[in-house]
């Protein structure tokens, strides 16, 4: 993936790895799902190097990925921290928003969170998310702790998938 000076692509390795594995889900005819561009308007570019050096954001992406597994509709974002824990503040108020709108038309809305000291990746489906958040407005965590993760939901690299995220959305499923 590209390079940019700013902080507009933290994280690209493990979105670059998240479309591997959605890449085989398509091949396998498992799931088909897309990442969502964020819309740019480059300020300034260096022609000579065709790269863009500065850039703005047109509007608020809702979500990173959507699309459908299975026949069960499903968006995500994709987060990575260094930290112990995943602040809230990388999450957006738009973003919470879009995945309540998307569960309450039956689809399937999670966040896949990569903890980087540990290299582990975890599925965090959208309710414990949403309590978390709205624990915020009555004065709780302003991060989700690494141990809020639960083993059950930790992600694997396996059957040759990088970040076997179904596994998860089906245990996810079978809970409800």
């Amino acid at each position: 993936m590209g390079y940019w000076n700013t902080r507009g692509l933290r994280g690209s390795t493990f979105e670059d790895m998240i479309n591997m594995t959605n890449d085989a889900y398509r091949a396998k005819g498992l799931a088909l799902v897309l990442k969502l561009p964020t819309g740019i308007t480059p300020t300034e570019v260096d022609n000579k190097e065709r790269t863009i050096s500065r850039a703005y954001f047109e509007k608020r992406s809702a979500v990173d990925y959507i699309g459908a597994a299975q026949g069960v509709p499903i968006c995500f974002d994709a987060k990575e921290t260094a930290r112990k824990s995943l602040p809230l503040q990388n999450i957006h108020a738009h973003q919470i928003e879009f995945m309540r709108e998307f569960e309450a038309q039956r689809g399937v809305a999670f966040l896949l969170v990569r903890f980087t000291a540990t290299d582990e990746i975890f599925y965090l489906p959208f309710k414990p998310l949403k309590e978390l958040w709205d624990a915020v407005d009555r004065g709780g965590r302003k991060s989700i702790p690494y141990d809020v993760f639960e083993p059950r939901y930790k992600v694997e690299n396996k059957s040759g998938f990088i970040v076997h995220y179904l596994e998860q959305i089906n245990i996810a499923l079978t809970e409800e």
